[in-house]
């Protein structure tokens, strides 16, 4: 089940951040996610502006996280070595991480915000492998560079019906 994430569920969503930070670190992916981000304080923002969510199973362990957030990115606003394809309204998926206890949780995370939204936009470090590929795997296409903060470089990607 995907719903909202809640105050109550802070702990595991953090809990799950630092197994995300630790499978980077393992998987050749250094530098995103460094100092702690996402903070206790991006998911208290998240829970407020109600765009946080949290995959939870059957006997209510929480086991992955997500931000599926509405409107205009305005990181996206700029981008480099590429073109938006789709300039319609959007939500774009941001901090996707799973605790790594369920496998297709990717999969379901696209389910859900393809039901809401029509265009999706999403980016990632290019040392994020396993992000990328998933990414690729479920139609997604790069378009090609965005900065954030700190002009900090992320491969740019968008979904469209």
């Amino acid at each position: 089940m995907i719903r909202q994430t809640e105050e109550r569920d802070i702990a595991d969503v953090l809990r799950i951040y630092e197994v995300a930070r630790g499978f980077m670190r393992a998987s050749d992916n250094p530098s995103q996610w460094a100092d702690g981000y996402p903070s206790e304080g991006t998911v208290r923002a998240d829970i407020a502006r109600a765009v946080g969510y949290v995959l939870e199973g059957a006997a209510g362990q929480i086991y992955a996280t997500f931000a599926l957030i509405p409107g205009d990115d305005p990181t996206y606003g700029y981008i480099e070595d590429g073109v938006w394809r789709d300039l319609s309204p959007y939500a774009t998926i941001h901090r996707a991480a799973s605790d790594g206890a369920r496998h297709g949780v990717f999969r379901a995370m696209l389910a859900f915000a393809r039901k809401r939204w029509d265009h999706l936009r999403a980016d990632t470090h290019a040392d994020n492998a396993p992000m990328r590929r998933c990414l690729e795997d479920n139609g997604f296409v790069r378009r090609g560079t965005i900065y954030v903060r700190g002009r900090s470089p992320r491969l740019a990607y968008e979904w469209s019906k």
